[in-house]
């Protein structure tokens, strides 16, 4: 006979509160992501003897904190810093939970601090040839890699997150008028974007080529599907883009976030407003998007290098070495 659930447990409060999450009209994926990092949590307390959540105390939060400072991977590397940031963000939003639900009369973790994160750049960012050549990787030729190139060229035209990609519909893709409409963004925010020409050539031969080969009835609509006719997973989405880009052999790591990064920097670079692109990117601060502005930083030091007259006047002497020792020495 199984054992009986204990009612007051971490495992019936943990599946009271995403049920709580759905109700309550979370996404699918933030309930399922806050159950995954609450699991991570549990474990740590079953390993300490913590079975309930009337046993925790701030002490106890505060350990679990430190645990995570100083995790480290099997590379040897420690947990990124917005990683224990959100351990800590879900840990305090289900102690919350719990309170307001009479669960518990007082809350732990209130006074819990969460890691700061400050802007930080994007680790990697390809070049208009390595997206080229990235994209160049899949066999058009077989209907796996059709889709494939489908999916990656609608991640660097319109720099959707993986989730939005997976999560598109036939009828949100506007072929004509170029759109694609993004229901399923990130806290539920909908928003419509534009997508290029060749993206739209790409989606456009895949579903006359491909989909329907794919297509299981009933057909529910997903824009993307696997071979068994299912809709494509997002985690899939990231495997699938960090296969290509490890066999284009460019030597930089990513996944499919690495097109968004891109996508943002590359156009910001090409003079496009960072308005435009927090828009585009559904960012809901603009501090967000001007990440990019500082990844684009030595483009526009070369455009400064060639455009100012000041710059412009030296770069044009044939003695320029000369005037510029001569200058810098007047200026000292």
């Amino acid at each position: 006979m199984a054992e009986a659930l204990d009612p007051e447990g971490f495992e019936r409060r943990v599946a009271q509160y995403v049920e709580w999450l759905r109700i309550s009209h979370f996404s699918e994926a933030t309930a399922r992501t806050r159950a995954k990092r609450l699991g991570y949590f549990v474990a740590w307390c079953a390993d300490r003897g913590l079975t309930r959540p009337a046993e925790i105390t701030r002490p106890i939060l505060e350990g679990y904190q430190a645990s995570l400072f100083y995790y480290r991977k099997a590379n040897g590397d420690p947990l990124a810093l917005v990683s224990q940031a959100n351990q800590i963000t879900s840990l305090k939003g289900f102690f919350k939970w719990l309170v307001r639900s009479n669960y518990l009369l007082s809350n732990p973790a209130s006074d819990l601090v969460v890691p700061r994160l400050t802007g930080r750049l994007p680790k990697h960012v390809l070049t208009e040839e390595e997206v080229e050549r990235v994209l160049a990787v899949p066999d058009v030729e077989t209907p796996t890699g059709l889709r494939d190139r489908a999916i990656l060229e609608v991640l660097y035209s319109t720099g959707l997150r993986r989730m939005e990609v997976a999560g598109l519909a036939l009828y949100d893709l506007d072929m004509v008028g170029r759109t694609l409409r993004v229901r399923e963004g990130k806290g539920r925010r909908e928003r419509v974007v534009p997508i290029g020409k060749r993206a739209v050539a790409w989606v456009e031969k895949y579903l006359h080529e491909v989909r329907p080969r794919f297509v299981v009835p009933p057909d529910e609509g997903w824009l993307f599907l696997t071979q068994d006719g299912q809709r494509f997973p997002r985690e899939t989405v990231s495997e699938m883009a960090r296969r290509h880009i490890v066999r284009a052999g460019i030597g930089k790591p990513g996944s499919a976030h690495v097109f968004r990064h891109t996508c943002a920097t590359l156009m910001l670079e090409g003079g496009a407003d960072v308005r435009y692109v927090q828009e585009m990117l559904g960012h809901v601060k603009l501090e967000t998007t001007a990440i990019y502005t500082h990844v684009s930083i030595q483009k526009l030091q070369q455009v400064h290098d060639a455009t100012h007259p000041a710059d412009r006047a030296i770069n044009g002497r044939a003695d320029s070495g000369a005037a510029g020792d001569k200058a810098q020495a007047a200026a000292e």
